[in-house]
């Protein structure tokens, strides 16, 4: 038996150096072993399929690449294969394909008897306050899109009178300040360009944004009045937030811009993932004037946020089956029997949202306007944005 060993031994050692130095095509990280020229003539073909099926097909390979222990799959490496970025691969997820069959979920009337557990969870899970609704008894929300479109009671959220903005929902401050150089932070040190969130500059005479010829002349467009500056401020609705939003002061609503995109999630940690988000997301874009000049606010899509409602806006449909990238849809509100628009007064409802989701409000105002904010701070509808 020992002899056997010490020839099992012996013959192992001469394997490997075998293996190695006559064998180049044979790759032994560890236990596992990989056919070098097989490698190389798969990844050839590959090569020469279709973008689309090419991309199908390396997507088993990045998900294991992911998902197995460190360096499990490195040795593919070493034959020319790259894993697709993690970024990429959450946008091949067709997450508007999954917020329309979480939409019709929603709508599923439930059980007398199952809508208490079921609610109680949700209300566990993201910390919601029922004691501010207007409705509390969980038996009265025959589904879940009623339940996350619950209307609050009215001395819930007294708006503030002494600031000219308030905050339209609730939710996070994620960031606030001055637009400079056209760009404009999503979240801290991650920044998404004003030209591609508020859209192309078209020259119709009902389109708001005139043409430009760089940068510095598209802003001049949207700052009309001498010694004003443009303003912005994100705010990210979280699931547990009440998901309806306001006017956040008081203003004429004149256009209204719909970019069909994708559903990707906006929490704050993807904000930081994914540069310019909120211009690859579905989003409706309210713009219009206040005493000041330009205001605008943007209400941003995403997973499972298949609906953006605008109430005064019934030929608004969001998150459609066929949509081409990069296309927008323009809608004005000005016409010949309304000269100046949708007037809006400062707490009046404006929309709705379902699960959560991101509002955008980017304005002008004089160079002496103060946000009373701390990035990161919990805000509620009706509390101070800033003012003069």
């Amino acid at each position: 038996m020992r002899g056997t060993g010490s020839m099992q031994s012996t013959g192992s050692e001469s394997w490997r150096s075998w293996d190695w130095r006559y064998h180049s095509n044979l790759l032994v990280p560890g236990r596992l072993q990989f056919p070098q020229l097989a490698l190389r003539r798969r990844l050839g073909q590959l090569s020469c399929m279709s973008r689309p099926a090419l991309k199908l097909r390396s997507w088993p390979l990045t998900v294991l690449y992911y998902l197995l222990p460190f360096g499990a799959l490195r040795p593919l490496s070493r034959v020319g294969w790259r894993p697709v970025s993690r970024v990429t691969l959450y946008k091949s997820v067709p997450t508007r394909l999954l917020s329309r069959a979480w939409g019709r979920l929603n709508q599923v009337e439930l059980p007398h008897w199952l809508r208490r557990p079921v609610y109680s969870l949700y209300i566990w899970t993201f910390g919601v306050n029922m004691k501010e609704a207007a409705v509390e008894d969980l038996h009265h929300y025959r589904n879940l899109s009623e339940f996350f479109r619950r209307k609050l009671k009215p001395q819930a959220r007294p708006v503030c009178s002494l600031h000219s903005v308030i905050s339209p929902s609730d939710g996070k401050i994620l960031n606030f300040g001055q637009v400079k150089n056209c760009e404009v932070e999503q979240v801290k040190g991650v920044t998404y360009s004003l030209e591609s969130f508020l859209g192309p500059r078209t020259s119709t005479e009902d389109l708001p944004f005139p043409p430009a010829t760089s940068c510095r002349s598209f802003k001049s467009q949207l700052v009309t009045r001498e010694g004003n500056e443009l303003y912005h401020c994100v705010i990210y609705l979280a699931p547990g937030d009440y998901h309806c939003f306001h006017s956040p002061t008081d203003w004429t609503v004149s256009h209204r811009r719909h970019f069909p995109g994708s559903l990707m999630s906006v929490n704050p940690g993807m904000a930081r993932w994914i540069k310019e988000l909120f211009c690859h997301n579905e989003r409706v874009v309210l713009t219009g004037d206040w005493k000041h000049g330009f205001f605008s606010l943007t209400a941003v899509g995403a997973t499972n946020v298949g609906s953006i409602r605008i109430y005064f806006d019934r030929d608004l449909h969001t998150n459609s089956p066929r949509y081409s990238k990069g296309s927008y849809n323009d809608f004005s509100f000005v016409t010949h029997t309304n000269k100046e628009g949708v007037p809006m007064r400062k707490g009046e409802h404006l929309g709705e949202f379902n699960l959560g989701s991101t509002i955008v409000l980017i304005f002008e105002a004089p160079k002496d306007f103060n946000f009373e904010l701390k990035a990161g701070q919990k805000i509620r509808f009706g509390e101070a944005l800033g003012s003069l």
